[in-house]
Formats: C-alpha cells, structure tokens, sequence
C-alpha cells in the first residue's frame, strides 16, 4: 500500500477513539495491492468491536464495482490491545469471507505510536501476511 493509505488508515483509527474504528479497502480484484481506503462508521459504537452498516457497505460497494476495482479486505482498530484478530475476528472473518480471498487489516492504539498489520483468516487459521508500504 501507498505510505498515504497507511497514513490514512491510522488516521481513522485514531479520530475514531474512543471506539473502534472501522473501513473497507479496494484492489484489483485478485491482486494483494491496496488501492483505495473507504473509511465506515462503526455503527456498534463500541471500544470493543466494530460493525459495518450493511447499507453504507452496499453503496461502497457499488462505487467500487463501477471503479474496475473489488473489495478485497476490511480494515478496524483495537483500541486496547495488541493488533492480533480476536476470537470475534476469526468468528466476523467467516461470515464475511467465507472464501478466504479478503485481508483484515487491523490498527493498534494500545500504545502511543500506532501499529498496522495485515492478515488472512481462512477456515480459522490466521496467517500474517507483510506489508509493503511504498
């Protein structure tokens, strides 16, 4: 991803405190390269989770698909705890993802300089993936 789409993600998660942030990022479909960041509001209004509001994301969507692009991950915050998936996050990725094709890309604010990771989630395994930023 652009060091401006990192830039932006943490952004959210931070202007999102005291809740978890939450968005969708875009690619060519397939492909493992960021392209587009489309921050959500986190309608669980929660620290603790996040979820998406189902008709912003069909909107999101649609812009997407008209753009040549596809979704192809979800991005949120922790606000207290390291950026590994919970339990809840396995248990979101199977219901999102049931394919395995998206990344989940998840902020940490448990400290003062906020970290970015990335991750596939298939079947309940999770495997970190690296991240470029460049």
């Amino acid at each position: 991803m652009s060091r401006g789409l990192h830039t932006e993600m943490i952004g959210h998660a931070v202007r999102g405190l005291p809740d978890e942030a939450c968005g969708l990022f875009a690619g060519e479909f397939g492909g493992d390269r960021i392209e587009r960041f489309l921050p959500m509001r986190n309608i669980a209004e929660s620290s603790r989770v996040y979820e998406l509001d189902g008709l912003e994301m069909m909107t999101i969507e649609r812009e997407i698909d008209e753009s040549g692009l596809a979704i192809i991950g979800v991005m949120h915050s922790h606000t207290r705890t390291t950026n590994y998936p919970s339990p809840t996050d396995v248990a979101d990725a199977a219901r999102f993802d049931p394919f395995g094709s998206w990344r989940f890309v998840i902020v940490s604010l448990k400290h003062p300089d906020p970290s970015l990771r990335s991750y596939r989630i298939v079947d309940g395994e999770v495997t970190e993936e690296q991240i470029r930023v460049g």
